[in-house]
Protein backbone atom coordinates (compact mmCIF):
# COMPACT_ATOMS: atom_id res chain seq x y z
CA UNK A 1 0.00 0.00 0.00
CA UNK A 2 1.23 3.50 -0.94
CA UNK A 3 1.75 6.14 1.83
CA UNK A 4 0.29 9.20 2.12
CA UNK A 5 3.53 11.45 0.60
CA UNK A 6 3.25 8.85 -2.53
CA UNK A 7 0.05 10.30 -2.99
CA UNK A 8 0.88 13.77 -2.60
CA UNK A 9 3.34 13.13 -5.08
CA UNK A 10 0.67 11.92 -7.81
CA UNK A 11 -1.06 14.90 -7.19
CA UNK A 12 2.52 17.24 -7.33
CA UNK A 13 3.65 15.23 -10.39
CA UNK A 14 0.02 15.80 -12.15
CA UNK A 15 0.46 19.60 -11.43
CA UNK A 16 3.92 19.41 -12.96
CA UNK A 17 3.33 17.44 -16.34
CA UNK A 18 -0.21 18.31 -17.61
CA UNK A 19 1.22 22.08 -17.17
CA UNK A 20 4.21 21.21 -19.64
CA UNK A 21 2.98 20.00 -23.13
CA UNK A 22 3.05 23.07 -24.84
CA UNK A 23 6.64 24.01 -26.68
CA UNK A 24 6.82 27.27 -28.50
CA UNK A 25 7.67 27.22 -32.17
CA UNK A 26 10.49 29.38 -33.54
CA UNK A 27 9.59 32.54 -35.65
CA UNK A 28 9.99 33.10 -39.38
CA UNK A 29 12.63 35.27 -39.35
CA UNK A 30 12.10 38.62 -40.68
CA UNK A 31 15.49 38.92 -42.61
CA UNK A 32 18.34 37.43 -42.99
CA UNK A 33 20.50 38.10 -40.37
CA UNK A 34 23.12 35.61 -40.52
CA UNK A 35 24.28 37.09 -43.31
CA UNK A 36 26.50 39.69 -41.13
CA UNK A 37 27.82 37.45 -38.75
CA UNK A 38 31.20 35.08 -39.46
CA UNK A 39 33.18 32.82 -37.96
CA UNK A 40 36.90 33.40 -38.26
CA UNK A 41 37.86 30.54 -40.16
CA UNK A 42 42.13 30.96 -38.88
CA UNK A 43 41.48 29.67 -35.46
CA UNK A 44 40.53 26.57 -34.04
CA UNK A 45 41.12 24.96 -30.29
CA UNK A 46 44.14 23.22 -30.68
CA UNK A 47 45.76 26.01 -32.13
CA UNK A 48 45.07 27.86 -29.02
CA UNK A 49 45.92 25.23 -26.90
CA UNK A 50 48.86 24.03 -28.37
CA UNK A 51 51.88 26.09 -26.47
CA UNK A 52 49.99 24.60 -23.61
CA UNK A 53 50.61 21.47 -24.89
CA UNK A 54 53.54 19.98 -22.36
CA UNK A 55 51.73 21.53 -19.11
CA UNK A 56 48.41 19.63 -20.18
CA UNK A 57 50.32 16.82 -20.56
CA UNK A 58 51.43 16.93 -16.85
CA UNK A 59 49.08 18.82 -15.33
CA UNK A 60 45.27 20.45 -14.91
CA UNK A 61 44.73 24.22 -15.80
CA UNK A 62 41.77 25.18 -13.71
CA UNK A 63 40.17 28.47 -14.03
CA UNK A 64 36.90 29.32 -12.12
CA UNK A 65 34.42 30.67 -13.82
CA UNK A 66 31.94 32.99 -11.69
CA UNK A 67 29.97 35.34 -13.53
CA UNK A 68 26.82 33.96 -16.38
CA UNK A 69 28.29 36.06 -18.98
CA UNK A 70 31.72 34.94 -19.14
CA UNK A 71 30.70 31.10 -18.58
CA UNK A 72 28.03 31.50 -21.54
CA UNK A 73 30.87 33.10 -24.05
CA UNK A 74 33.40 30.28 -22.84
CA UNK A 75 30.77 27.71 -23.96
CA UNK A 76 30.30 29.53 -27.68
CA UNK A 77 33.31 29.98 -27.77
CA UNK A 78 34.72 26.56 -27.56
CA UNK A 79 31.73 25.52 -29.63
CA UNK A 80 32.48 27.08 -32.24
CA UNK A 81 36.50 26.37 -32.21
CA UNK A 82 35.61 22.63 -31.89
CA UNK A 83 37.85 20.03 -33.92
CA UNK A 84 37.18 16.77 -33.05
CA UNK A 85 34.11 16.34 -30.61
CA UNK A 86 31.27 17.63 -28.09
CA UNK A 87 30.05 16.39 -25.18
CA UNK A 88 27.37 17.43 -23.50
CA UNK A 89 25.69 16.07 -20.20
CA UNK A 90 22.94 18.47 -18.48
CA UNK A 91 19.73 18.14 -16.14
CA UNK A 92 18.01 21.09 -18.05
CA UNK A 93 18.45 22.20 -21.47
CA UNK A 94 15.47 24.41 -21.81
CA UNK A 95 14.26 25.87 -25.26
CA UNK A 96 14.56 29.02 -24.43
CA UNK A 97 16.50 31.93 -25.68
CA UNK A 98 19.82 31.03 -24.23
CA UNK A 99 18.45 26.80 -24.68
CA UNK A 100 18.27 27.54 -28.63
CA UNK A 101 21.68 29.81 -29.27
CA UNK A 102 22.95 26.75 -27.43
CA UNK A 103 21.70 24.47 -29.98
CA UNK A 104 22.62 26.95 -32.77
CA UNK A 105 25.74 26.27 -31.78
CA UNK A 106 26.02 23.15 -31.60
CA UNK A 107 24.21 22.61 -34.72
CA UNK A 108 26.80 24.98 -36.68
CA UNK A 109 29.59 22.65 -34.83
CA UNK A 110 27.88 19.62 -36.75
CA UNK A 111 27.76 20.97 -39.25
CA UNK A 112 31.42 21.76 -39.61
CA UNK A 113 31.86 17.54 -39.13
CA UNK A 114 31.94 17.60 -35.21
CA UNK A 115 30.82 14.79 -33.50
CA UNK A 116 28.12 16.34 -31.31
CA UNK A 117 26.19 14.12 -28.54
CA UNK A 118 24.08 15.46 -25.84
CA UNK A 119 22.91 13.70 -22.64
CA UNK A 120 19.92 15.26 -20.77
CA UNK A 121 17.56 13.73 -18.06
CA UNK A 122 14.03 12.86 -19.19
CA UNK A 123 12.21 15.03 -16.35
CA UNK A 124 12.84 18.86 -17.74
CA UNK A 125 13.05 18.32 -21.52
CA UNK A 126 10.83 20.79 -22.65
CA UNK A 127 11.33 20.97 -26.44
CA UNK A 128 8.59 19.84 -28.57
CA UNK A 129 9.05 15.85 -30.20
CA UNK A 130 9.79 17.25 -33.78
CA UNK A 131 12.57 19.75 -32.71
CA UNK A 132 14.19 16.76 -31.03
CA UNK A 133 14.44 14.22 -33.78
CA UNK A 134 15.23 17.31 -36.31
CA UNK A 135 18.30 17.61 -34.29
CA UNK A 136 19.10 13.98 -34.07
CA UNK A 137 18.61 13.43 -37.45
CA UNK A 138 21.95 15.37 -38.48
CA UNK A 139 24.32 13.07 -39.49
CA UNK A 140 26.82 13.69 -36.73
CA UNK A 141 24.53 14.45 -33.52
CA UNK A 142 23.40 11.96 -31.26
CA UNK A 143 20.95 12.25 -28.63
CA UNK A 144 20.07 10.28 -25.71
CA UNK A 145 18.21 10.35 -22.70
CA UNK A 146 18.53 9.52 -18.97
CA UNK A 147 16.27 7.18 -17.34
CA UNK A 148 13.27 7.98 -19.64
CA UNK A 149 9.63 7.01 -19.08
CA UNK A 150 8.36 9.93 -16.74
CA UNK A 151 7.96 12.78 -19.47
CA UNK A 152 9.38 12.54 -23.31
CA UNK A 153 7.06 10.28 -25.47
CA UNK A 154 4.48 9.86 -22.41
CA UNK A 155 1.15 10.93 -21.97
CA UNK A 156 -0.41 12.46 -18.37
CA UNK A 157 -1.36 8.69 -17.94
CA UNK A 158 2.13 7.05 -18.97
CA UNK A 159 3.86 9.45 -16.25
CA UNK A 160 1.28 8.44 -13.41
CA UNK A 161 1.46 4.83 -14.17
CA UNK A 162 5.68 5.33 -14.40
CA UNK A 163 5.46 6.86 -11.03
CA UNK A 164 2.85 4.15 -9.37
CA UNK A 165 5.31 1.14 -10.63
CA UNK A 166 8.41 2.95 -9.54
CA UNK A 167 8.33 5.48 -7.30
CA UNK A 168 12.08 5.08 -6.70
CA UNK A 169 12.98 4.89 -10.18
CA UNK A 170 10.91 7.84 -11.13
CA UNK A 171 12.40 10.24 -8.87
CA UNK A 172 16.08 8.75 -9.78
CA UNK A 173 17.53 11.90 -12.20
CA UNK A 174 21.00 12.50 -13.26
CA UNK A 175 22.00 16.10 -12.16
CA UNK A 176 25.38 16.22 -13.63
CA UNK A 177 26.30 18.91 -15.51
CA UNK A 178 29.44 18.92 -17.94
CA UNK A 179 30.32 20.01 -20.91
CA UNK A 180 33.40 18.59 -22.98
CA UNK A 181 35.60 19.79 -25.94
CA UNK A 182 37.63 18.07 -28.47
CA UNK A 183 38.77 15.27 -24.90
CA UNK A 184 40.67 18.53 -24.03
CA UNK A 185 38.57 21.25 -21.83
CA UNK A 186 35.72 20.56 -19.77
CA UNK A 187 33.18 23.23 -18.32
CA UNK A 188 31.31 21.84 -14.88
CA UNK A 189 29.66 23.06 -12.35
CA UNK A 190 26.40 24.38 -11.25
CA UNK A 191 24.51 25.68 -14.74
CA UNK A 192 22.68 24.15 -16.33
CA UNK A 193 21.18 25.80 -20.00
CA UNK A 194 18.99 28.53 -19.54
CA UNK A 195 18.42 32.02 -19.75
CA UNK A 196 18.67 32.26 -15.67
CA UNK A 197 22.34 30.62 -15.36
CA UNK A 198 23.40 33.36 -17.73
CA UNK A 199 22.09 36.37 -16.63
CA UNK A 200 19.80 36.89 -19.63
CA UNK A 201 17.08 36.50 -17.90
CA UNK A 202 14.53 40.22 -17.00
CA UNK A 203 12.90 38.75 -13.95
CA UNK A 204 15.22 36.18 -12.06
CA UNK A 205 18.59 35.05 -12.24
CA UNK A 206 20.84 32.76 -10.28
CA UNK A 207 24.26 33.58 -8.59
CA UNK A 208 26.41 30.34 -10.10
CA UNK A 209 29.46 28.70 -10.33
CA UNK A 210 31.47 26.79 -12.90
CA UNK A 211 34.86 25.19 -13.16
CA UNK A 212 37.15 25.50 -16.41
CA UNK A 213 39.70 22.49 -16.79
CA UNK A 214 42.39 21.91 -19.46
CA UNK A 215 44.66 19.36 -19.79
CA UNK A 216 45.03 16.26 -17.88
CA UNK A 217 41.85 16.38 -15.73
CA UNK A 218 39.86 16.07 -18.80
CA UNK A 219 40.28 12.52 -19.00
CA UNK A 220 38.17 11.66 -15.77
CA UNK A 221 35.39 13.23 -16.91
CA UNK A 222 35.68 12.39 -20.47
CA UNK A 223 35.50 8.86 -18.58
CA UNK A 224 32.28 9.33 -16.49
CA UNK A 225 30.95 10.67 -20.13
CA UNK A 226 31.24 7.48 -21.57
CA UNK A 227 29.99 5.63 -18.57
CA UNK A 228 27.08 7.20 -19.01
CA UNK A 229 26.20 7.33 -22.15
CA UNK A 230 26.85 3.29 -22.60
CA UNK A 231 24.84 2.82 -19.58
CA UNK A 232 21.45 0.77 -20.29
CA UNK A 233 19.77 3.70 -18.35
CA UNK A 234 19.87 5.65 -21.07
CA UNK A 235 18.69 5.86 -24.00
CA UNK A 236 18.23 7.10 -28.04
CA UNK A 237 15.42 9.31 -28.50
CA UNK A 238 14.61 7.26 -31.40
CA UNK A 239 13.66 4.72 -29.45
CA UNK A 240 11.64 6.45 -27.12
CA UNK A 241 9.39 9.02 -29.72
CA UNK A 242 8.85 8.10 -33.49
CA UNK A 243 7.44 10.76 -35.98
CA UNK A 244 6.30 10.92 -39.15
CA UNK A 245 6.82 14.31 -40.48
CA UNK A 246 8.77 13.87 -43.95
CA UNK A 247 11.03 17.27 -42.98
CA UNK A 248 13.48 16.21 -40.58
CA UNK A 249 15.96 15.81 -43.60
CA UNK A 250 15.20 18.78 -45.60
CA UNK A 251 17.66 21.22 -46.35
CA UNK A 252 16.59 23.99 -44.02
CA UNK A 253 15.58 22.47 -41.31
CA UNK A 254 17.77 24.27 -39.41
CA UNK A 255 16.86 27.82 -41.15
CA UNK A 256 14.78 29.33 -38.36
CA UNK A 257 17.03 28.00 -35.63
CA UNK A 258 19.85 29.99 -37.59
CA UNK A 259 17.87 33.14 -38.38
CA UNK A 260 16.95 33.32 -34.56
CA UNK A 261 20.39 32.68 -33.22
CA UNK A 262 21.57 35.52 -35.26
CA UNK A 263 18.89 38.04 -34.51
CA UNK A 264 20.67 40.70 -32.24
CA UNK A 265 17.69 41.04 -30.24
CA UNK A 266 18.01 37.80 -28.96
CA UNK A 267 21.60 37.92 -28.91
CA UNK A 268 23.46 40.36 -27.91
CA UNK A 269 26.32 41.69 -30.73
CA UNK A 270 28.01 43.11 -27.28
CA UNK A 271 27.89 38.99 -26.59
CA UNK A 272 29.43 38.24 -30.05
CA UNK A 273 32.35 40.73 -29.79
CA UNK A 274 33.25 39.04 -26.52
CA UNK A 275 33.24 35.71 -28.08
CA UNK A 276 35.37 36.68 -30.70
CA UNK A 277 38.07 38.72 -28.19
CA UNK A 278 38.11 35.30 -26.10
CA UNK A 279 41.24 34.03 -27.11
CA UNK A 280 42.76 37.22 -26.01
CA UNK A 281 40.71 37.53 -22.42
CA UNK A 282 42.32 33.55 -22.03
CA UNK A 283 46.24 34.75 -23.32
CA UNK A 284 45.45 37.85 -20.21
CA UNK A 285 43.86 35.22 -17.88
CA UNK A 286 47.02 32.99 -18.74
CA UNK A 287 49.76 35.79 -17.44
CA UNK A 288 47.45 37.36 -14.87
CA UNK A 289 48.41 34.31 -12.99
CA UNK A 290 44.81 32.84 -12.63
CA UNK A 291 44.85 30.01 -14.54
CA UNK A 292 46.12 27.95 -11.93
CA UNK A 293 48.01 24.64 -13.03
CA UNK A 294 48.27 21.59 -10.29
CA UNK A 295 48.43 17.59 -10.47
CA UNK A 296 45.93 17.30 -7.36
CA UNK A 297 42.14 17.74 -9.20
CA UNK A 298 40.03 15.26 -8.80
CA UNK A 299 36.61 14.31 -10.61
CA UNK A 300 33.83 12.18 -8.50
CA UNK A 301 30.81 11.14 -10.28
CA UNK A 302 27.93 8.60 -8.89
CA UNK A 303 27.18 5.78 -11.00
CA UNK A 304 24.06 6.02 -13.51
CA UNK A 305 21.05 4.48 -11.87
CA UNK A 306 22.70 5.43 -8.29
CA UNK A 307 20.86 3.23 -5.51
CA UNK A 308 19.22 1.47 -8.42
CA UNK A 309 18.08 -1.40 -6.32
CA UNK A 310 18.09 -0.67 -2.35
CA UNK A 311 20.35 1.43 -0.46
CA UNK A 312 21.26 5.40 0.31
CA UNK A 313 23.94 7.33 0.08
CA UNK A 314 26.52 7.53 -3.16
CA UNK A 315 30.16 8.22 -4.22
CA UNK A 316 29.60 11.76 -4.04
CA UNK A 317 27.91 11.76 -0.68
CA UNK A 318 30.51 9.47 0.71
CA UNK A 319 33.55 11.67 -0.80
CA UNK A 320 31.89 14.65 0.76
CA UNK A 321 31.39 13.26 4.54
CA UNK A 322 34.98 12.05 4.04
CA UNK A 323 36.18 16.11 3.44
CA UNK A 324 34.11 17.75 6.37
CA UNK A 325 35.57 14.72 8.94
CA UNK A 326 39.28 15.84 7.52
CA UNK A 327 38.89 19.77 8.13
CA UNK A 328 40.92 21.28 10.80
CA UNK A 329 39.88 25.16 10.81
CA UNK A 330 37.07 26.00 8.69
CA UNK A 331 34.11 24.61 6.41
CA UNK A 332 32.74 27.56 4.27
CA UNK A 333 29.55 26.51 1.84
CA UNK A 334 26.91 27.41 -0.44
CA UNK A 335 23.94 25.84 -1.56
CA UNK A 336 20.51 26.52 -2.99
CA UNK A 337 18.67 24.01 -0.67
CA UNK A 338 19.73 23.12 2.59
CA UNK A 339 17.90 19.68 4.39
CA UNK A 340 19.64 18.09 6.78
CA UNK A 341 19.15 14.53 7.92
CA UNK A 342 19.66 13.09 11.21
CA UNK A 343 23.34 12.11 9.54
CA UNK A 344 23.96 15.65 8.17
CA UNK A 345 23.25 17.20 11.22
CA UNK A 346 24.83 14.86 13.60
CA UNK A 347 28.21 15.32 10.79
CA UNK A 348 28.06 19.32 11.23
CA UNK A 349 27.36 18.51 15.05
CA UNK A 350 30.44 16.73 16.14
CA UNK A 351 32.56 19.29 13.44
CA UNK A 352 32.23 21.67 14.92
CA UNK A 353 32.68 20.36 19.01
CA UNK A 354 36.41 19.30 17.17
CA UNK A 355 36.71 23.40 16.98
CA UNK A 356 35.82 23.93 12.99
CA UNK A 357 33.74 27.26 12.19
CA UNK A 358 31.03 26.13 9.70
CA UNK A 359 29.64 28.93 7.41
CA UNK A 360 26.36 28.01 4.98
CA UNK A 361 24.99 30.19 2.78
CA UNK A 362 21.69 29.53 1.39
CA UNK A 363 18.75 30.65 -0.01
CA UNK A 364 16.01 32.75 1.84
CA UNK A 365 12.54 32.31 1.56
CA UNK A 366 12.53 36.11 -1.06
CA UNK A 367 15.42 34.39 -3.07
CA UNK A 368 14.12 30.84 -3.56
CA UNK A 369 13.05 29.12 -6.61
CA UNK A 370 11.83 25.93 -4.54
CA UNK A 371 9.74 26.63 -2.11
CA UNK A 372 9.21 22.79 -1.46
CA UNK A 373 13.04 22.70 -0.73
CA UNK A 374 12.80 26.25 1.57
CA UNK A 375 9.98 24.60 3.58
CA UNK A 376 12.17 21.19 4.29
CA UNK A 377 15.09 23.66 5.02
CA UNK A 378 13.02 25.40 7.77
CA UNK A 379 12.36 22.63 9.67
CA UNK A 380 15.89 21.84 10.33
CA UNK A 381 16.79 25.44 10.60
CA UNK A 382 17.26 25.97 13.96
CA UNK A 383 18.95 22.07 15.10
CA UNK A 384 22.07 23.33 12.56
CA UNK A 385 21.85 27.02 14.38
CA UNK A 386 22.06 24.84 17.98
CA UNK A 387 24.43 23.12 16.29
CA UNK A 388 26.67 25.59 16.08
CA UNK A 389 26.46 26.18 12.18
CA UNK A 390 26.54 29.65 11.33
CA UNK A 391 23.68 29.96 8.40
CA UNK A 392 23.55 33.50 5.87
CA UNK A 393 20.26 33.38 3.86
CA UNK A 394 20.59 35.16 0.21
CA UNK A 395 18.95 38.59 -0.25
CA UNK A 396 17.15 38.82 -3.71
CA UNK A 397 17.97 41.80 -4.07
CA UNK A 398 21.61 41.31 -3.36
CA UNK A 399 23.82 44.26 -4.19
CA UNK A 400 26.38 42.07 -5.93
CA UNK A 401 23.61 41.12 -8.66
CA UNK A 402 24.58 44.97 -10.37
CA UNK A 403 28.10 43.52 -10.16
CA UNK A 404 27.96 40.30 -11.78
CA UNK A 405 25.29 41.25 -14.26
CA UNK A 406 26.76 44.06 -15.63
CA UNK A 407 30.29 44.75 -17.69
CA UNK A 408 30.97 43.56 -21.00
CA UNK A 409 27.45 42.12 -21.84
CA UNK A 410 25.43 45.24 -19.91
CA UNK A 411 26.55 48.32 -19.45
CA UNK A 412 23.85 48.96 -16.59
CA UNK A 413 20.55 47.41 -15.88
CA UNK A 414 17.29 48.84 -16.57
CA UNK A 415 15.52 46.27 -14.77
CA UNK A 416 16.04 44.61 -10.97
CA UNK A 417 15.79 40.72 -11.29
CA UNK A 418 15.35 38.36 -8.17
CA UNK A 419 18.76 37.25 -7.60
CA UNK A 420 18.90 33.92 -6.19
CA UNK A 421 21.61 31.39 -5.20
CA UNK A 422 22.36 28.86 -7.18
CA UNK A 423 26.04 27.84 -6.98
CA UNK A 424 27.37 24.37 -5.23
CA UNK A 425 30.96 24.94 -3.68
CA UNK A 426 32.74 24.50 -0.65
CA UNK A 427 36.15 25.78 0.83
CA UNK A 428 37.64 23.47 3.31
CA UNK A 429 40.63 25.07 4.98
CA UNK A 430 41.10 28.05 3.09
CA UNK A 431 42.95 25.43 0.49
CA UNK A 432 40.46 22.89 -0.71
CA UNK A 433 37.52 23.54 -2.70
CA UNK A 434 34.88 22.06 -3.74
CA UNK A 435 32.55 22.92 -7.13
CA UNK A 436 29.91 20.95 -8.91
CA UNK A 437 26.50 19.98 -8.74
CA UNK A 438 25.64 18.37 -5.17
CA UNK A 439 23.45 20.35 -2.96
CA UNK A 440 22.79 19.71 0.62
CA UNK A 441 19.40 17.75 0.73
CA UNK A 442 18.39 14.14 1.04
CA UNK A 443 17.90 14.49 -2.91
CA UNK A 444 21.52 15.20 -4.01
CA UNK A 445 22.82 12.40 -1.00
CA UNK A 446 20.28 10.05 -2.23
CA UNK A 447 18.47 10.15 -5.29
CA UNK A 448 20.15 12.01 -8.14
CA UNK A 449 23.48 11.41 -9.59
CA UNK A 450 25.89 13.97 -8.59
CA UNK A 451 29.26 15.42 -9.71
CA UNK A 452 32.08 17.23 -7.94
CA UNK A 453 35.32 18.49 -8.81
CA UNK A 454 37.90 18.73 -6.00
CA UNK A 455 41.08 21.06 -6.02
CA UNK A 456 43.52 20.82 -3.61
CA UNK A 457 45.28 24.67 -4.32
CA UNK A 458 44.85 27.52 -2.27
CA UNK A 459 45.10 29.99 -4.87
CA UNK A 460 42.11 28.31 -6.12
CA UNK A 461 40.38 28.49 -2.72
CA UNK A 462 41.73 31.74 -1.90
CA UNK A 463 39.40 32.87 -5.00
CA UNK A 464 36.00 31.40 -4.42
CA UNK A 465 36.25 32.02 -0.59
CA UNK A 466 36.95 35.77 -1.62
CA UNK A 467 33.98 35.94 -3.45
CA UNK A 468 31.87 34.04 -0.39
CA UNK A 469 33.25 36.58 2.03
CA UNK A 470 31.56 38.94 -0.39
CA UNK A 471 27.83 37.37 -0.68
CA UNK A 472 28.62 36.77 3.51
CA UNK A 473 28.30 40.65 3.71
CA UNK A 474 25.17 42.19 5.26
CA UNK A 475 24.32 43.92 1.50
CA UNK A 476 23.96 40.51 -0.22
CA UNK A 477 22.63 38.13 2.74
CA UNK A 478 21.16 38.40 6.21
CA UNK A 479 22.87 36.10 8.93
CA UNK A 480 19.65 33.91 10.49
CA UNK A 481 20.02 33.38 14.26
CA UNK A 482 18.15 31.75 16.59
CA UNK A 483 16.61 35.06 17.40
CA UNK A 484 16.15 36.15 13.95
CA UNK A 485 15.40 35.04 10.29
CA UNK A 486 14.43 37.10 7.44
CA UNK A 487 11.10 35.15 6.28
CA UNK A 488 8.64 38.38 6.67
CA UNK A 489 11.11 39.63 3.93
CA UNK A 490 9.48 37.92 1.12
CA UNK A 491 5.90 38.91 0.46
CA UNK A 492 2.78 37.53 2.05
CA UNK A 493 1.57 35.33 -0.96
CA UNK A 494 4.97 33.60 -0.95
CA UNK A 495 4.92 33.36 2.78
CA UNK A 496 1.50 31.38 2.24
CA UNK A 497 2.95 29.39 -0.48
CA UNK A 498 5.59 28.15 1.58
CA UNK A 499 3.82 27.24 4.44
CA UNK A 500 1.22 25.33 2.12
CA UNK A 501 4.67 23.12 1.45
CA UNK A 502 5.29 21.96 4.62
CA UNK A 503 3.23 18.49 4.43
CA UNK A 504 5.74 17.40 1.81
CA UNK A 505 8.23 14.96 3.55
CA UNK A 506 11.90 16.23 3.47
CA UNK A 507 13.50 13.18 2.76
CA UNK A 508 12.41 13.25 -0.91
CA UNK A 509 13.30 17.01 -1.46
Amino acid sequence: MLSWHKYLIYFFSFLLFSCSEKHTEIPVPEKDFCSSVHRNDSLSLGQELRPLQKLMDEKTGVYTLEDGGGSMVARAWLCEYAEKSIDIQYFIFSTDNVGLIACDYLVRAADRGIKVRILVDDIMVDAGIHEILTMDAHENIEIKIYNPGCNLGKNIFGRLKELASDFKGFNQRMHNKTFTVDGKVVITGGRNIADEYFDYDHEFNFRDRDVLLLGKGVKQIQSSFETFWNDSICKPVTELVKEGKPDLNSENRFERLHQYACNPDNFWPQVRERIQKLPLAFKNIQESGHLVWTDAVTFISDNPGKNRGKGFGGITTDSLISLVRQAKKSIDIQSPYLITTDLGLNLFRETVKRGVKIRILTNSLASNDNLEAFSGYKKCRNSLLEAGVRIFEFRPDAAERYKMMTGDLQKKLNYAPIFGLHAKSMVIDGEITVIGTFNLDPRSANLNTECITVIRSEKISQGVLKGMEEEFKMENSWETTLNFNPDDQADKMRRLKAFTKKVVPKEIL
